[in-house]
């Protein structure tokens, strides 16, 4: 994994997990709005919706680099629409750049899996 890929999944990470916190509040301030004088949906969808805007545009930018196949691209985005799918995506994407970096440094090293 070169450094272009890995800064891609790191940045897409980074905003999976703030993205899924904001979905929540929303939700939760959604559910205020209704029930009382509280109104802050405008802000939270505002933040949200950024958030989100930023989630997509990583998001392509790590599928351009590492060539996902079609399903596990679409994964990552149907996760950014579920309430906590953010946390999920942030868990397998770090999961996926820590693999790529030991395999980079394996080849680096000339080591070879026997």
């Amino acid at each position: 994994m070169d450094i272009k890929t890995a800064t891609a999944l790191r940045r897409l990470r980074l905003v999976s997990a703030p993205e899924a916190v904001s979905f929540l509040l929303l939700l939760c301030c959604s559910v205020l709005k209704r029930t009382t004088d509280f109104d802050a949906v405008m802000v939270m969808g505002l933040v949200h919706g950024v958030l989100f805007i930023l989630y997509a545009v990583f998001w392509a930018d790590a599928w351009n680099r590492t060539k996902w196949p079609l399903k596990r691209a679409a994964l990552y985005l149907l996760l950014a629409v579920l309430p906590t799918g953010g946390f999920f995506a942030e868990r397998a994407l770090r999961r996926e750049v820590e693999a790529g970096v030991i395999a980079a440094r394996a080849r680096r090293e000339g080591v070879v899996n026997a």
